[in-house]
């Protein structure tokens, strides 16, 4: 297969000149929220620590760090889904294959809301390391279907890691989009030897993991840096509509401290004349509306 870099899947297109994106009843930010939800293998390296080994090096089990990540399963979703269910508004459940049956409970809180499931590999590793990088696909993809009844249109990267053959292997089994390249405000097109696969925004901004674990920020940075994104967006897309995304991981902004500052950025997107919550698959057909010629 012909390896492809980066900047040869997709041209540089700057935002001012392209067709205008159209969303329905005039709204001009599209916002969709993803969570998160992975299973980690306790006989692996953990893919995050909040805590340090005192010894150092990374033994196993790694109790401390899985039952870190175990809580947000257990009972930072629940602490989420109630803002959810309070706004009344859907989210994507970007989930690994293995974590559907091993966290039914919360597979089944998102079928029941209609939320759409994406593929996020089987397990929660980088994509460099599946052995067989197609059947990883294939599983998950094959899990979510089996579970929910329809067949995943959608492919987040655990980690957003990509090996320079995914996007034909997507193409291959039939997404319609991926979410790793983080690299504009409305969707793009990505060349791959066997077709196009339209890029959804993501985002490393108003994400958790960057902000909380990386970088961080005290809890409420997630609420400000969201709400300021917004209502910049929401001025830029004065004549063509724009697309923000808001990324959680049960862990982190389920945590008692942090929940109430999602909370309150749904409060104020809500209030927001122009702002419409949707999935990642309706911004998706909306940007293949705007660009018949590539679909």
């Amino acid at each position: 297969m012909t390896r492809l870099l980066p900047n040869q899947r997709l041209a540089y297109s700057p935002i001012s000149q392209r067709p205008p994106l159209s969303l329905p009843d005039g709204k001009r930010l599209a916002v969709w929220v993803i969570v998160n939800i992975e299973e980690w293998d306790p006989e692996r390296t953990m893919p995050r620590t909040v805590l340090t080994p005192p010894a150092g090096g990374s033994p196993t089990p790694d109790v401390p760090n899985w039952a870190w990540h175990e809580y947000g399963n257990r009972v930072g979703f629940w602490r989420l889904l109630e803002i959810f269910d309070d706004y009344k508004i859907p989210a994507a459940l970007a989930i690994n294959g293995s974590a559907i049956t091993t966290y039914e409970p919360i597979s089944r809180a998102a079928k029941d809301r209609d939320w759409e499931f994406i593929g996020h590999g089987f397990t929660q590793l980088n994509m460099q390391k599946v052995e067989d990088e197609p059947e990883d696909i294939r599983k998950t993809t094959e899990a979510i279907e089996t579970y929910t009844g329809k067949k995943p249109r959608g492919w987040l990267g655990p980690g957003l890691t990509e090996t320079w053959e995914t996007p034909e292997h997507l193409v291959d089994a039939g997404y319609d989009y991926v979410c790793d390249w983080v690299l504009d405000d409305q969707p793009v097109d990505l060349k791959t030897a066997n077709g196009s696969i339209t890029n959804v925004p993501y985002t490393q901004e108003c994400n958790d993991v960057a902000m909380m674990l990386i970088q961080h920020h005290p809890a409420r940075e997630y609420r400000d840096r969201a709400i300021d994104q917004a209502e910049q967006l929401l001025h830029d897309a004065q004549g063509s509509a724009r697309v923000m995304a808001l990324v959680l991981h049960p862990y982190i902004m389920g945590a008692p401290h942090r929940c109430r500052y999602f909370r309150e950025v749904i409060e104020h997107l809500s209030s927001r004349e122009g702002v419409m919550f949707t999935t990642g698959g309706a911004i998706c057909d909306w940007h293949k509306a705007a660009n018949p010629e590539k679909t």
